[in-house]
């Protein structure tokens, strides 16, 4: 399924996680998969409101523990219990952006950072039941117009600082914002470190069907407008398309092989549809590798100038370039208890590596034997898109 948002007062963890109620997540599935996380002392509802009009739906979280500031590393230690695993890395993920920004700015380590205002038992409850429900919704790609993103000043532990917080920007990289004429915070640390995990997106709806429409609500209340972030669910009807892209390379003969694979994640991470090297043999014979970055024209700038700073290169290419785009399906499927994510095209289906490798080892099996089994469930997909006898011929 798809999922394509709309956040022109901004977005938070719990108005990502009451749209994806409202889009029909069941939420006491969502409470069971936070509750496997050991954690006590909280409590998730689904209320429904309306704002300005507007019948939405709010996440009511409520958590008997009063603090606030934890180290990083203690909410990845709850985290790291969830079940189902897919559900735990997403939420950790997110948790380890934060820190990771935080620690960027303040020159700490990531481990030892602590998390002040989104340091509290809901920042788990927030991350897990987002990770819960976009699994339990069947969700594999997101979608996102631009971002709103107020002014002004924010109150934190730090003192008074500019809104968006400094954490917050860092953790938008590679998204897309616009101004909106609303003092203070829109977008919180949580919110948006959810989108960068999940990969989001950033362009208008894409072709699809519309199967139901929700609004997930804030706590905060604007004059004039309502504070909702809009989330559509449907199925993709794409075609076979061409899209304009832009592809960025450069030449370099002075970088290890563990830099380069620094320079690919990173790029990956901003928000680059691939990145990968090649490599060559450069003047006076010296073997060297050509870096490669594919992304959106709206990325190009951004990602240029990480493929500069982070090689220490003295030219980038661009090049515009098409990319013909196939529609494709992406589902988990249950292998012997362990969740494999399958992808499937017009031609093949192949079910995700690391969650194959992941579950041969917990269950003492080959990894081609897991990967055969992931294969033989995707049979019943739609009509159009190859079944696993299929994608053996």
């Amino acid at each position: 399924m798809i999922l394509w948002l709309n956040p022109p007062t901004g977005i938070s963890g719990d108005m990502f996680l009451g749209a994806l109620l409202g889009l029909g997540a069941p939420v006491a599935e969502v409470r069971s998969v936070i509750a496997s996380s050991g954690l006590t002392g909280w409590e998730l509802e689904r209320e429904s409101v309306s704002t300005h009009g507007i019948a939405a739906t709010r996440a009511v979280v409520r958590t008997h523990d009063t603090a606030t500031a934890r180290l990083a590393a203690e909410l990845l230690d709850l985290i790291s219990s969830v079940q189902p695993e897919p559900v735990a890395a997403m939420a950790a993920e997110t948790v380890r952006k934060i820190a990771e920004c935080e620690a960027e700015l303040h020159g700490q380590d990531p481990a030892t950072v602590h998390l002040h205002e989104i340091g509290g038992v809901d920042t788990v409850v927030d991350t897990v039941g987002v990770a819960a429900a976009l699994r339990l919704l069947d969700i594999t790609d997101i979608y996102c117009a631009p971002i709103g993103v107020g002014s002004g000043v924010v109150n934190c532990a730090h003192g008074i600082l500019p809104a968006p917080a400094p954490a917050t920007l860092r953790l938008l990289t590679g998204a897309q914002i616009t101004g909106v004429d609303i003092a203070g915070e829109t977008v919180t640390p949580t919110g948006a470190a959810l989108l960068r995990v999940a990969r989001a997106r950033y362009s208008p709806p894409p072709p699809m069907t519309v199967h139901g429409v929700a609004f997930g609500a804030g706590t905060k209340r604007f004059t004039g407008r309502p504070n909702v972030l809009t989330a559509v669910l449907g199925e993709t009807t794409a075609t076979p398309s061409d899209e304009r892209m832009v592809l960025l390379e450069t030449n370099v003969d002075d970088v290890t092989g563990e830099e380069l694979g620094h320079v690919i994640a990173r790029a990956l991470d901003a928000g680059a549809a691939d990145a990968w090297c090649t490599p060559a043999v450069m003047k006076k014979g010296r073997p060297a590798h050509v870096v490669h970055i594919l992304c959106h024209r709206a990325q190009a700038e951004l990602l240029a100038d990480l493929l500069a700073a982070e090689t220490g290169s003295l030219g980038i290419r661009r090049a515009d370039v098409d990319r013909r785009v196939l529609p494709r399906l992406e589902r988990t499927v249950e292998v012997l208890g362990h969740p494999i994510r399958v992808k499937c095209g017009p031609w093949r289906a192949k079910p995700e590596r690391d969650d194959v490798v992941a579950a041969a080892e917990r269950l003492g099996v080959s990894a081609r034997r897991v990967n055969d089994l992931a294969l033989a469930q995707t049979a019943d997909w739609p009509t159009g898109y190859v079944t696993a006898d299929h994608a053996h011929q």
